[in-house]
């Protein structure tokens, strides 16, 4: 299950991932569900990821998507502290009270084709330490980065996640 902030590109990196294009108009997500197939150490999984919403209107009805799920992702947008902020004060709080033990791994997410050029000089890896600092302060399993748009690091999260 991907979670996350509103706007942190939680849905383009799915649509990114899965389909290996960039996707065009952003369409806004209740939950929707995506399948990808990956080969790790020459072993097949397939993947079924699950897109939530972040706006705080959907807080209540988000955690019915939380069952039997064995790993959760935590998008933050790199170059935006509020979304790393909100992983510590909203989104590990949340999982842990609804699937105490599942993993949670902290996913960086830079878009170099988002048209924003307050972040035009954000690079990867301008988010580790922060991202860092969080894995130790929550305990989460690890803190990892990739751009969407040029797609560098992409497919290791989801080889992580497996």
């Amino acid at each position: 299950v991907v979670v996350g902030d509103s706007g942190v590109q939680k849905t383009k990196t799915l649509i990114t991932y899965t389909t290996g294009a960039f996707p065009g108009d952003y369409i806004p997500t209740v939950f929707d569900g995506y399948t990808a197939t990956i080969m790790v150490d020459e072993k097949p999984f397939t993947l079924k990821l699950w897109d939530t919403a972040g706006q705080e209107e959907y807080d209540r009805l988000r955690p019915l998507s939380y069952p039997q799920t064995d790993v959760f992702l935590v998008f933050v947008t790199i170059g935006r502290q509020a979304t790393y902020d909100n992983v510590e004060d909203k989104w590990v709080p949340e999982i842990a009270h609804h699937c105490p033990g599942v993993p949670i791994i902290i996913v960086g997410i830079k878009d170099s084709m988002d048209g924003d050029t307050s972040l035009d000089h954000v690079k990867l890896g301008d988010g580790k330490r922060e991202g860092q600092k969080l894995v130790r302060k929550l305990g989460v399993a690890m803190y990892l980065e990739c751009d969407i748009g040029t797609q560098e690091g992409l497919k290791e999260v989801f080889e992580w996640v497996c």
